[in-house]
């Protein structure tokens, strides 16, 4: 497996380019370029730095585990180190790192060995949303939250969000789903001094076929899965053919969850899908409950792709609080901690201005 680490420079002035608004533009003489013009340009030369690196001696290169030192213990085996092909700095990755940033010079660095083979992805979503929209919209999450701590409010903490292409599969199938319920309908009316209520039940069946395209579930282990459901749904008419251009000014993963192991909330999540359309179904009552349900699973295609996440990940007080925002739609999520100084503060304020109004309502009586 290739293990250098490559960036794409801008071929006017040999500054680093990001992928914004669906093209490269360079960071330092602003020239834009298409994907494909930069794919062709680098092709070549993609290919002699493979070449260079293989006949490098190995100390040059990654280093693995072994290199590492028994200092880091453990998590050695989780950790490559690379040279960042700008500067010359060590960049010190998780095993799952494919694209990162130096943080001397600011290069955008991607390491193609992590999406060579059975690991190259078959899709990219690449984002359709800037650094500045996510600032934005983490700031008006902010909005209206009394007891928010300080900290989080702080413009130099908001400005810490990442964005993140977050490696997801993507299952095809069918389902063949029955279900069968009880219901009711209820009626009342009178009759002279009474009223009467009329139940009649029902028992209902439903069956049909449901197919399934792309159902999402995120393959990385550091991913919260409930966060990266929560900010579905995407678009897919943006999602291309998998190209490392797409990838400068941004950090990105490969999977570490597989298929298998990621087959079964895909499974759950076509289940639970088709037995709710089929309950849509049963309209006009006033009660349906479910007595047997059943569905039957057929699996299809399954692809890899990288979805567009930023990220904001922090802790306050021990705790760890991470924000996500849909890349392409916008749509945030995230929990909040609560500044128990300021709820005491302003409950106090309250309760003192109470006791206040009490006390004059009662010398008036």
């Amino acid at each position: 497996m290739a293990s250098q680490v490559t960036n794409y420079k801008c071929p006017a002035c040999s500054g680093p380019l990001h992928f914004t608004g669906g093209k490269l533009q360079c960071d330092y003489c602003g020239s834009t370029f298409t994907v494909e013009d930069i794919e062709a340009r680098m092709a070549e030369a993609d290919s002699q730095a493979a070449k260079a690196f293989a006949e490098r001696p190995q100390e040059s290169g990654q280093w693995d585990a072994s290199q590492m030192g028994s200092d880091w213990g453990a998590e050695a085996e989780n950790l490559r180190v690379y040279n960042c092909p700008s500067c010359g700095a060590e960049l010190l990755c998780d095993a799952a790192t494919a694209a990162t940033s130096c943080p001397y010079c600011g290069n955008h660095a991607i390491v193609p060995g992590q999406f060579a083979g059975a690991l190259k992805p078959d899709l990219v979503l690449p984002f359709q949303l800037e650094k500045d929209a996510a600032v934005k919209a983490l700031k008006r999450h902010y909005q209206g939250k009394a007891f928010l701590p300080k900290s989080f409010k702080d413009e130099n903490h908001v400005q810490e969000i990442k964005g993140v292409y977050v490696p997801f599969w993507l299952f095809d199938g069918m389902a063949q789903a029955a279900a069968e319920y009880n219901a009711t309908q209820v009626s009342v009316h009178q009759e002279g001094d009474y009223e009467v209520t009329t139940t009649r039940h029902f028992q209902i069946r439903r069956s049909g076929d449901v197919s399934f395209e792309k159902v999402p579930v995120d393959a990385s282990k550091r991913m919260p899965d409930d966060l990266m459901d929560s900010i579905e749904p995407y678009d897919y008419k943006d999602l291309r053919p998998f190209t490392t251009a797409c990838l400068p000014g941004f950090l990105a993963d490969r999977y570490d969850v597989s298929v298998q192991d990621c087959s079964a909330r895909a499974d759950e999540r076509c289940r639970n899908s088709a037995l709710a359309m089929l309950r849509d179904t049963v309209q006009g009552y006033d009660t349906c409950v479910p007595t047997s349900e059943n569905v039957r699973l057929h699996r299809g295609r399954v692809r890899y792709a990288l979805m567009p996440v930023w990220l904001l990940s922090t802790q306050w007080k021990g705790k760890n609080f991470l924000f996500a925002m849909n890349g392409q739609t916008g749509k945030l999520v995230g929990d909040l901690p609560m500044s128990w100084k300021k709820f005491w503060i302003t409950f106090g304020a309250i309760a003192v201005g109470l006791s206040a109004v009490i006390t004059v309502i009662a010398n008036l009586l």
